[in-house]
């Protein structure tokens, strides 16, 4: 058994970025990394642009113009203004070249075919020159920047329509245990809905990974060692939930003996989540996560998140973690670390009432987890606690 520092750079060091490029629209790269630089084939924007309403102007001594003509946004036509002549603009339209500044709407005062404006303005005012954002042949989005929903809409906006990705893994998640049914199905005495898979998917989506499979096996020897053998020749990260601890129908360590997998540590010092296996096998990383579900997820968010990350490769592998405020008082039992369920809120933390490791309830309403080092029995209101924020 190892502690927590201990496993959490296992993680760090076995795991290493995936670097597998794929091709992607545009509008379905959202939370992928860029594996390549994206250059821009248009000046943005690609014409002089008006940045309100108001007159387009040739600027001249007198604070009067003639108005001679309207420019809406989308008009390819290019008036042709002396100086002391204005055109009516509007927000985004093009500004005809012979126009050299632009006064707003509510600094302007209309006279049937002249205007009058409150006062002298310099040249360029309120036009957003061509190429202002990017110019043609300029790199628009760097290599290993992460897309986000401004990132596209700015690559959209170049007109671009697909980049050049690295692939985010492909993830098979496998329960185990003859208890489990599909919610939908007549709950029997002795059987209980399976949840951690649903779990696991939806945090994973969460995550921005989509490419997720789900899989189910009894507690049967061969077919636990023909399923994972499949899954781990077939996926980049297999997560199994259950049959990894020592009971007689536990068969998951057993079978990832014989399929060869490199044990990289089991069992953590640590509550939930102490019969914790990570390994893995060529390029598969394999976690074996408890079964009971609040555990899964615990060890999901402080383990698995690493590694996710470093497969993409991040730089921030960890969720964040702050100093808060307890408003709670807690008594830890044993002397193993721990993870408490808990809602941050700004600057402070409430610990919430039933951290048993089969229990989603609490963790339904939580949105962090404090961490409890070992050589702390009790926690007061007002103490400092280490709290980790959960994604939301």
């Amino acid at each position: 058994m190892i502690s927590i520092e201990e496993a959490i750079v296992s993680v760090k060091k076995s795991v290493t970025p995936l670097l597998k490029e794929t091709i992607k629209a545009v509008e379905k790269a959202n939370g992928y990394m860029l594996s390549k630089d994206v250059t821009s084939p248009i000046n943005m924007p690609p014409f002089r642009q008006s940045a309100m309403d108001g007159y387009a102007l040739y600027l001249h001594d007198s604070l009067t113009y003639q108005l001679i003509d309207e420019v809406k946004a989308g008009d390819g036509h290019q008036p042709v203004l002396k100086p002391g002549e204005a055109v009516r603009i509007f927000t985004g339209a093009a500004v005809p070249d012979s126009a050299n500044a632009i006064m707003m709407q509510e600094k302007v005062s209309v006279n049937d075919s002249t205007i009058d404006i409150e006062h002298q303005i310099a040249e360029t005012l309120n036009i957003r020159p061509k190429g202002e954002q990017v110019n043609a042949g300029d790199i628009a989005l760097k290599k290993g920047t992460k897309l986000t929903p401004a990132g596209i809409g700015y690559l959209t906006s170049l007109g671009i329509t697909e980049v050049s990705v690295f692939k985010k893994p492909t993830i098979a998640i496998v329960t185990t245990g003859n208890e489990l049914i599909e919610p939908g199905q007549e709950l029997k005495h002795g059987q209980i809905y399976e949840s951690n898979s649903k779990m696991l998917q939806s945090v994973l989506y969460s995550l921005k990974f989509y490419d997720v499979s789900l899989h189910k096996v009894e507690d049967n020897y061969g077919k636990t060692v023909d399923l994972l053998k499949s899954v781990i020749e077939t996926n980049d990260l297999v997560l199994i939930t259950g049959g990894i601890s020592v009971g007689d129908y536990d068969y998951v360590g057993k079978a990832l003996i014989e399929l060869g997998v490199a044990e990289q540590f089991y069992k953590v010092k640590q509550k939930p989540g102490k019969p914790l296996f990570f390994g893995k096998k060529e390029g598969t990383c394999i976690f074996a996560l408890p079964g009971n579900p609040a555990a899964a997820l615990s060890c999901f968010y402080v383990y698995v998140y690493i590694a996710l990350q470093n497969m993409m490769d991040r730089t921030d592998t960890e969720l964040p973690r702050v100093q808060a405020k307890s408003v709670s008082k807690f008594i830890k039992r044993g002397d193993r670390p721990q993870f408490l369920k808990a809602i941050y809120n700004n600057g402070e933390v409430a610990l919430l009432e039933g951290q048993n490791s089969s229990m989603l309830q609490t963790f339904a309403l939580s949105n962090a987890l404090v961490f409890v080092p070992a050589d702390v029995s009790e926690i007061n209101t007002g103490d400092a606690l280490e709290t980790i924020l959960l994604p939301v």
